[in-house]
């Protein structure tokens, strides 16, 4: 389960070092993807292939399928963080999330986020008065 949050830097190789406490379970590989609002995903292999099996085995008659394939697809990076537990995140998703040298790593569950600083920031601002209210929208009858 990944948790907490985390502000590593981003060097000029576009490179940063993994949260200590998700290295193990990221250290076989991980694929690194474009996610809503701008920011980042990082899976395991594994889970990156499961969540996808269902888009895989989607119509390919669909156009909405064949799009999001492409752009999940197209975009999405796969590799093994290297010794010392860095990950590089490659130029064209580094621009889609606009990170620069100060970024902000999330744990959401079963993945994390990669988020540039002051864009988390702002979303995290604007979302937490709203944070008690979704419990009666994602949880309803809770």
């Amino acid at each position: 389960m990944f948790l907490g949050t985390f502000t590593p830097k981003l060097d000029e190789k576009g490179r940063f070092v993994l949260p200590a406490k998700f290295r193990e379970e990221l250290q076989n590989g991980i694929v690194v993807a474009r996610s809503q609002d701008r920011c980042l995903t990082i899976e395991t292999v594994e889970a990156f292939t499961a969540r996808t099996k269902e888009l895989a085995d989607a119509p390919m008659t669909v156009r909405q399928v064949r799009e999001y394939q492409r752009m999940l697809a197209a975009t999405a990076f796969d590799q093994v963080p290297d010794k010392q537990g860095r990950v590089t995140i490659p130029p064209n998703l580094r621009v889609y999330a606009g990170l620069d040298k100060d970024i902000v790593i999330t744990g959401v569950i079963n993945r994390l986020e990669i988020w540039d600083a002051a864009a988390w920031e702002e979303y995290s601002t604007e979302h937490e008065s709203a944070f008690a209210e979704m419990n009666e929208e994602v949880f309803p009858g809770a």
